[in-house]
């Protein structure tokens, strides 16, 4: 699939997907949101591929829906049905990528851009960077993830006060709340991410594909569950290439040279 509104770059293991829609702030238009479901999966699959980098050319992240072209559907339009057939696959899509994926957040994230930024496994913002949840300001309720993961990282009451008001939450203040990893100077973004990925470029893919399953499970599992999993999947990674060589390189005092796998 040729992409209009999305950059999709792979080196040296680091896919890094830009949304680039600048002039309307990577506001999402019908075509990019199944370009950005396209490229998801296209990312779970591709073996080359050891971590997920999301960004927004320009100025923003994503500032959401693109109410002008949803406006030209006319007034008959489905929004139930646009969160159906656009917005649910993106997020199924992007928590169903077993590696890592790190939202390099530049700029604002507003509605399902904020969203998109918090479904990540990991953000790394710059200072200048905001979040919020936009949806009420129009009269809609939140979408794309946002009721599940928005209270899991700052509480049932904020996330009620974040839903409800609008409020934009700086990255000082999302980073005060969990709600973010780090926080730097737009000129250091670009050298905080990398450091993020070329960790989990040479890291053991495979083990941290499964350690994200099991923490994505636990909020909705009991213990015994999570005991389960967790010697269903060791039992798998003790059987893994980088098991192996995990112990060897601690036996020869060296450092592992995982191939995530």
């Amino acid at each position: 699939m040729d992409y209009k509104h999305l950059l999709y770059e792979i080196e040296n293991g680091v896919l890094t997907i830009t949304m680039n829609r600048p002039d309307s702030y990577n506001a999402f238009n019908n075509d990019m949101s199944f370009e950005m479901i396209d490229a998801l999966k296209k990312a779970k699959k591709d073996e080359a591929v050891r971590v997920v980098v999301l960004t927004g050319a320009g100025k923003a992240f994503c500032s959401g829906q693109d109410l002008k072209d949803a406006q030209k559907a006319g007034p008959g339009r489905s929004l139930g049905e646009s969160v159906r057939t656009r917005y649910n696959p993106m997020i199924k899509a992007l928590r169903a990528i077993p590696k890592p994926v790190i939202c390099r957040l530049n700029g604002v994230a507003a509605g399902a851009g904020c969203s998109l930024a918090i479904a990540c496994d990991m953000i790394i913002a710059s200072e200048k960077a905001s979040l919020i949840e936009v949806f009420v300001n129009v009269g809609l309720v939140l979408d794309s993830g946002s009721s599940y993961f928005l209270p899991r990282l700052v509480g049932s009451q904020k996330a009620f006060e974040l839903a409800t008001t609008a409020q934009k939450v700086s990255a000082a203040q999302a980073m005060e709340w969990g709600m973010v990893n780090e926080v730097v100077t737009p000129e250091e973004l670009d050298e905080a991410v990398k450091k993020r990925t070329d960790y989990y470029a040479k890291a053991p893919t495979q083990a941290i594909g499964f350690i994200k399953k099991m923490l994505h499970q636990s909020f909705e599992s009991d213990l015994n569950h999570m005991l389960q999993l967790e010697e269903d999947y060791q039992e798998i990674s003790g059987n893994s290439a980088d098991y192996q060589e995990g112990v060897a390189a601690f036996v020869e005092k060296r450092k592992p040279e995982f191939k995530g796998k």
